[in-house]
């Protein structure tokens, strides 16, 4: 599977990255985050709570991760936000672990809950995100696509990683062997859209059309949310 993935998303040159850096005034240290093109929307993590018969928590909160398994149910961060009186995202932030602060109050145990993946998108949420970008875009599956991998996740201090592939094969980029994250962006070579997972937050943004943003913000399984003050 491994050498599947990598024959499947060889190696681009990172001068790819150069219209993402002029766009978003970075370096990509972390990912590049560009403004709304011409519309934006925060894909939330997934959380997930266990019952009594769920087994001991495994994800340490960085890198991608899969559902915890048996007895865990997601959480959308709606629902955490209703129970512990915090907005879904606080007005000025990003999402991350500076949110729900009224969480050291309220009665949660710390171990039945899976917070959201730092850095990466969990596979369930990635897999969705991916058929919607396929719906959204003119050519489907076959359209053509570039992953750019942040110099922190590549362990790499000089740069990142560029590969090339078919949105059709995205879902593979989450198996990954040579990175435990799921791409810092994502972009389709027309620039119709634009995925980034900031390597210190728990959503990914995600820019394009506003017929994509509204397909995120009304899908019953992906959570997702407009921050306008990140646009």
């Amino acid at each position: 599977m491994s050498d599947d993935v990598l024959a499947l998303w060889p190696l681009a040159p990172a001068s790819e990255t150069g219209w993402l850096a002029e766009l978003a005034q970075g370096d990509g240290l972390t990912g590049y985050e560009v403004p709304g093109r011409p519309d934006a929307a925060w894909v939330l993590g997934g959380m997930y709570e266990r019952g009594t018969s769920a087994h001991d928590s495994v994800n340490d909160s960085r890198s991608r991760s899969e559902h915890p398994g048996p007895g865990w149910e997601r959480l959308r961060w709606a629902q955490l936000a209703d129970r512990v009186g915090d907005p879904v995202v606080p007005r000025g932030l990003y999402p991350c672990f500076r949110c729900f602060p009224s969480m050291k109050g309220a009665d949660i145990r710390p171990d039945s809950m899976e917070w959201p993946a730092e850095g990466s998108l969990d596979r369930p949420t990635w897999d969705q995100l991916i058929r919607l970008l396929t719906e959204h875009s003119v050519q489907g599956a076959d359209t053509a696509c570039l992953a750019y991998y942040n110099p922190l996740v590549v362990q790499d201090f000089e740069k990142g990683h560029v590969r090339r592939g078919r949105l059709g094969d995205a879902p593979s980029l989450f198996d990954n062997p040579d990175v435990l994250y799921t791409p810092s962006n994502l972009w389709a070579t027309d620039r119709s859209w634009v995925v980034c997972t900031d390597y210190d937050l728990w959503g990914t943004k995600v820019c394009g059309s506003r017929p994509l943003i509204e397909a995120l913000l009304g899908d019953s399984e992906i959570e997702a949310i407009r921050l306008p003050w990140t646009s």
